[in-house]
């Protein structure tokens, strides 16, 4: 299982909620969203979990293995991660980002069952923006291709999906995530895992960015 994930600083970490929500708030929400999928992972059955971060210096967290992000663009980046993940670990990887915490580990090991079938060399999982929520490669090489793939467009997840079917791969699709983007996402990811600390976090806004949440 591989994250990439990004630090949570106020005003370097999710921009786009900002108005309404301060950097702060904004910085808060990632910081619940990055440990509602941290948990997940730690609870689903892996061979190892790797946390790929944009600044690694002095972070540990327990169960993963801290890496630092390499590269220039997002593309290269995962490219990158997918690498390095394998370099001590000969297993399929799962590759997801920090942004749909409402994922749990009964979904998780239901992808990487989806990832071991013999006729699957990929799964994607679409997100609701026309991204994608996770990737799972049996063969971490074939993440070059994201290098050539526009990042965060409303056609990036069906890109992607060409992008692997025409180096030959077959490619399961996964159930569709919702990604937390904009405040218009806060309410309805909440929703979807009302017990997270990212609901908690939504539900401590004042005023909330959208329609109120209960926990």
């Amino acid at each position: 299982l591989l994250v990439m994930a990004k630090r949570p600083i106020p005003g370097r970490v999710k921009t786009r909620l900002c108005p309404p929500c301060t950097p702060h708030q904004a910085s808060e929400l990632a910081a619940a969203a990055l440990a509602d999928t941290l948990e997940a992972m730690r609870q689903t059955p892996a061979e190892r979990r790797v946390l790929a971060i944009d600044d690694a210096s002095g972070l540990t967290a327990t169960g993963f293995d801290v890496l630092p992000q390499r590269g220039r663009g997002l593309g290269d980046r995962i490219a990158h991660a997918f690498l390095d993940t394998a370099a001590t670990c000969h297993s399929p990887i799962l590759q997801l980002g920090m942004d749909t915490p409402q994922i749990n580990h009964h979904l998780l090991t239901t992808c990487l069952h989806q990832l071991h079938r013999d006729d699957v060399d990929a799964v994607l999982g679409p997100a609701l923006d026309g991204g994608w929520w996770t990737l799972g490669l049996r063969d971490p090489h074939h993440a070059g291709v994201l290098r050539q793939v526009p990042m965060s467009t409303p056609r990036t997840g069906q890109l992607t999906a060409a992008a692997l079917r025409a180096l030959g791969l077959r490619v399961a699709l996964l159930p569709v995530q919702r990604d937390v983007d904009t405040a218009a996402d806060l309410p309805a990811v909440a929703h979807a895992a009302p017990r997270s600390r990212f609901a908690a976090a939504v539900n401590a806004l004042q005023p909330q960015p959208a329609n109120e949440v209960s926990a």
